[in-house]
């Protein structure tokens, strides 16, 4: 019994190895940083949401590779957790983490040294954890450089895509200073397009004058870049921060209306004004206020794309109690399965039909749900525990 049990175990552990991929710990963040300062490694999160649609990718295409699971487990303590769930809220505050996936390395006194943002291919993930092991290249040493005025192109162009997502006021800072340094007609790569486009907020910005000035450089660069949209879009932009004071939090109508005049039709304006005070609805979390504005807007919902259409009925399913409302929303979701049948419009068919009380109908949607989540490698515990309260 014991030569087949030491066989057995054996097998186990090669099938364990065989497996590859990222080895991740369990306990709470406290008892990981302990781990990881006791054995001198950095520990690595991957902070990460259930309805993140990258952050399942990463988990099914990446964190299981043999290539990234070599790396990782032989570097860092590996862990992951939900930034919406138990600790996970307070860590996600500390570390300042607003976009998902974000990956995160600290040392074990919980001082953040590295940082990565959104999908990476197994070789390019490999590449950001060496990074964060590299003392020449950790977003921490990056800081202390760029606090000391540094002003080389590299160094600036790490640090801005290492806080693009997640300091709304420091990213701007380093993309000027980026810019500023740059030699002029020296070319845009992929890198250096993102960080200006991204960085256009208004026509009156610093950005948009670099662009204006670049544009034949940058359409030399992206063919395919459409820059007429690209200028209408940051033009209606400069109409809304015209309009609306962040600070008060008002919404001057008038002026939006007189600037959007001057770009589109009125009826092209209004449906934009609309379309700005449901956001600011939303945001400002008076679901009242958005319901009422969200039913004029999409009157006409075979005009919106199967997207957006299958948002605004998500929101109407978490937030709406109104019956009248929901059948509503239940139209927007049957045109958006109409449009482009997927795994979260499904799903978000079958919890509205659920939440009116038809059942029958919901165990089908579900049904379907699951089925394509499930041919897609998407998490779909939540869409099977809705189907399973209805067997």
């Amino acid at each position: 019994m014991r030569k087949i049990f030491s066989l057995l175990l054996c097998f186990s552990l090669a099938l364990s190895y065989a497996q590859g991929g990222i080895k991740f710990d369990e306990g709470n963040f406290k008892t990981l940083l302990a781990k990881a300062k006791k054995e001198n490694k950095l520990l690595f999160v991957d902070a990460f949401t259930t309805w993140c649609g990258p952050c399942k990718l990463m988990s099914k295409n990446v964190f299981t590779t043999q290539q990234v699971g070599d790396f990782y487990n032989a570097k860092f303590i590996n862990a992951k957790i939900d930034m919406e769930k138990g600790e996970g809220i307070d860590i996600a505050k500390k570390y300042n983490i607003k976009a998902f996936p974000t990956y995160i390395w600290v040392n074990g006194d919980g001082e953040l040294i590295h940082t990565g943002v959104g999908y990476y291919e197994p070789d390019a993930f490999v590449k950001v954890g060496e990074e964060a092991n590299d003392p020449t290249k950790q977003v921490v040493v990056l800081k202390k450089k760029f606090d000391a005025g540094d002003k080389d192109l590299t160094l600036l162009k790490s640090y801005y895509k290492a806080m693009a997502y997640r300091d709304r006021e420091l990213a701007p800072k380093i993309a000027s200073r980026y810019f500023a340094n740059k030699p002029a007609g020296s070319g845009y790569g992929e890198e250096d397009l993102g960080m200006l486009l991204n960085s256009v907020q208004t026509i009156d910005d610093e950005f948009y004058k670099i662009y204006l000035r670049d544009k034949s450089l940058i359409v030399a660069a992206a063919p395919a870049f459409k820059a007429d949209n690209f200028e209408k879009a940051i033009k209606l932009n400069t109409v809304r921060a015209k309009a609306y004071n962040k600070e008060t939090k008002v919404l001057d109508e008038k002026i939006f209306m007189d600037e959007a005049l001057k770009l589109m039709t009125r009826e092209e304006a209004q449906k934009q004004l609309n379309a700005l005070k449901m956001r600011l609805a939303l945001s400002a979390k008076d679901y009242a206020a958005y319901e009422k504005l969200a039913l004029d807007y999409y009157r006409e919902a075979e005009n919106f794309d199967a997207d957006e259409l299958n948002s605004a009925a998500w929101t109407f399913f978490e937030r709406v109690s109104n019956n009248t409302s929901l059948q509503k929303a239940l139209e927007w979701a049957k045109i958006s399965v109409k449009k482009e049948e997927g795994f979260y419009n499904t799903d978000t068919l079958a919890n509205l039909y659920n939440k009116i009380g038809d059942k029958a109908s919901a165990k089908i949607w579900a049904q379907k749900a699951v089925d394509l989540g499930k041919a897609k490698g998407e998490d779909v515990a939540d869409t099977q525990k809705l189907l399973d309260s209805m067997k």
